[in-house]
């Protein structure tokens, strides 16, 4: 599920200057989170040989990309993370090593992490409704909660859910990274 997606419109963009602190610190947190998502989808596509698993990877990695690129528009490059070339790694490996153990972890995998992102991002349109600010920027981030939900659930459907306690503790493991990855991308 993706969406073409216009440049953004000249009022959001000269908007940007007045953000409050702590919303430059979410987009760079989901600026880092998306080239990490961008980076796992790589490095399934670079293990796995299963064409199913595939043409999941590429179709999701497609829709990633539409949202860094999002967030590139929306983030200068002196706002974005100075820890991406460890979010680039991380994810890769995050895409690679489940794929050495077929499809079932690749799914538990994306299930994990998309369930981390759906509530992040939710915290952050919350946010932003009880502020009542930027309707812009949260339209965006709720256009693409609503992909990361999707690829979640067809993640879940995939995997057919009740996994073995070893994939149950990689969920957890990926799913406490991701929440360990913003915490530092908000800071750095």
């Amino acid at each position: 599920m993706t969406h073409d997606r216009k440049p953004l419109p000249m009022p959001l963009a000269a908007s940007l200057a007045s953000l409050p602190d702590w919303l430059v610190r979410e987009l760079r947190s989901d600026h880092a989170g998306e080239t990490g998502a961008v980076m796992i989808y790589r490095g399934i596509l670079a293990v796995c040989r299963d064409p199913g698993v595939r043409d999941f990877a590429a179709r999701h990695r497609a829709t990633e990309q539409g949202h860094l690129d999002l967030l590139e528009e929306l983030l200068p490059p002196h706002q974005r993370s100075k820890l991406l070339p460890i979010w680039r790694v991380a994810g890769f490996l995050t895409g690679a090593l489940p794929s050495l153990f077929g499809p079932r972890a690749v799914h538990v995998t994306i299930d994990a992490v998309e369930t981390f992102v759906d509530h992040h991002y939710q915290q952050q349109l919350d946010r932003l409704d009880a502020e009542r600010i930027h309707p812009e920027i949260r339209a965006l981030l709720a256009q693409c909660q609503e992909e990361e939900v999707h690829h979640r659930d067809e993640a879940r459907d995939l995997h057919g859910g009740a996994s073995g306690w070893l994939l149950r503790a990689w969920g957890w493991v990926v799913g406490t990274g991701s929440a360990a990855a913003v915490v530092a991308a908000k800071r750095i």
